[in-house]
């Protein structure tokens, strides 16, 4: 929702009034109230909320007596995608810039202020879920955390989310997920890892392993041992991993490439390329193999498939 939708002597009023819908209880001012131009988006992701904002120069402050009024009791996990944050709390002081991650506290008093336009993803993380303790997170408060390693996935899943919209089944796995990567964030930054469960961890590190497949998809020499050597694990511990997926990470190799081959196939601009070209770009380098493995996926071979979405007809295609 955008402001540019209200007439523009009531922007201000009512975008603030819309955020305080998500956010706990804050004085917002702006030096821009006469021409407020910003947008608020919210989503419900089962066990936790995700608002997504953008807005120019302002400062909000969140009081004691604000908070004595009324406290959620969140962990508030932001991503600054767009502009400068300072932000205080518990006697923490931060310049926070875009491209990284911050945290703050519902129950405590807190100060921010964006001196240009900002944009910026939170995380509404419930206290209860994040198996970090209270005295741990409160070390992580107002201060700039770079988006690396786990947090650099986190900052990325945040951003994924934003303008999308998903099913309740999606969106409770995508709640579930959002607090796994967050607690394994925070966990590593309270530099108390161990404190979280094994399925947080199993959990990180299965989104990992899915990245580099993707990532490299292209190569031949792709397999359950150079995925497990990538990430420092073995493969009977990588097919552990996979257990709940109910298939085996060769099968998951399998049918990202079949999938990748089957799209370029579709692609006009891609209808002077041989079949098996095509499927050597994507890993399959014996012509007999992915006409076998692409017929098994789809019903036929790879160049019938083609020629039935009369994309290209030429001797050299027959399978």
């Amino acid at each position: 929702m955008h402001t540019t939708d209200v007439p523009k002597a009531e922007r201000f009023g009512w975008w603030r009034d819309l955020l305080l819908k998500d956010l706990a209880p804050t004085h917002i001012d702006s030096p821009h109230r006469e021409d407020f131009r910003a947008s608020s988006a919210a989503l419900e992701l089962g066990p936790v909320k995700v608002s997504v904002l953008s807005f120019p120069p302002l400062a909000s402050v969140r009081t004691a007596r604000l908070v004595r009024r009324a406290d959620p009791e969140l962990w508030e996990l932001g991503y600054l995608a767009g502009g400068i944050m300072v932000l205080d709390q518990a006697r923490n002081h931060a310049q926070v810039t875009a491209g990284d991650l911050l945290l703050y506290d519902t129950s405590q008093p807190v100060r921010m202020r964006v001196t240009q336009g900002g944009r910026l993803t939170i995380l509404h993380l419930p206290k209860s879920s994040v198996p970090v303790p209270d005295r741990s997170m409160r070390e992580l408060l107002s201060r700039r955390l770079p988006a690396q390693g786990t947090g650099s996935l986190l900052a990325g899943f945040l951003q994924g989310l934003a303008g999308a919209q998903w099913s309740g089944w999606e969106a409770e796995r995508l709640g579930a997920a959002a607090v796994h990567l967050a607690s394994a964030f925070l966990g590593g930054l309270a530099d108390r890892a161990d404190l979280l469960p094994p399925e947080t961890r199993q959990s990180v590190l299965l989104r990992r392993v899915k990245d580099f497949i993707e990532a490299h998809l292209s190569d031949p020499e792709l397999t359950p041992q150079t995925i497990a050597d990538a990430h420092h694990i073995s493969v009977r511990y990588l097919h552990h991993l996979f257990r709940p997926e109910q298939r085996t990470v060769a099968a998951l190799v399998r049918e990202l490439r079949l999938d990748r081959c089957r799209t370029d196939l579709a692609r006009p601009g891609r209808a002077g390329h041989p079949v098996a070209a095509i499927g050597a770009r994507w890993g399959f380098t014996d012509p007999a193999v992915f006409n076998r493995a692409f017929k098994e996926a789809y019903g036929m071979p790879p160049g019938a498939y083609r020629r039935s979405l009369g994309a290209f007809r030429a001797p050299a295609d027959r399978s």
